[in-house]
């Protein structure tokens, strides 16, 4: 259990990076675009460059660890916890006396005759 408390904890930690390193990066419309100086390692191209690789390895990162995540919750919660909790024992409820044979609805030959009914005389 504590494996997967780590994964899931390291799988936030990604997301989140993933995040900010998608919003740093500089859209059609200008964005949350990071600036710079137009030469040098770090300027628009490198800064793209860069931005664009991490994007990748961090996706990269964030699928995989989807996949061990997976892969830990069906080991720790295997399929015997869930056959183990059905109660075999339990026995068919009995037929309700009000219901008829054909399990609630009435059918004419069933139908109580106007002599068996006890608010027959109550109109009268």
């Amino acid at each position: 259990m504590s494996l997967f408390l780590f994964l899931t904890v390291v799988q936030a930690l990604v997301a989140a990076g993933l995040v900010g390193v998608i919003l740093m990066q500089r859209s059609e419309g200008g964005g949350l675009g990071i600036g710079g100086s137009p030469g040098g390692v770090m300027g628009a191209r490198g800064a793209a460059d860069f931005l664009t690789r991490t994007t990748r390895w961090l996706a990269i990162l964030f699928v995989g660890l989807s996949i061990a995540l997976a892969a830990v919750a069906v080991d720790t919660t295997g399929a015997d916890e869930v056959s183990s909790t059905l109660d075999r024992s339990v026995t068919p409820a009995a037929p309700d006396p009000l219901d008829g044979v054909t399990g609630g609805v009435v059918s004419p030959a069933e139908d109580a005759s106007p002599t068996d009914d006890p608010l027959a005389g109550a109109s009268e």
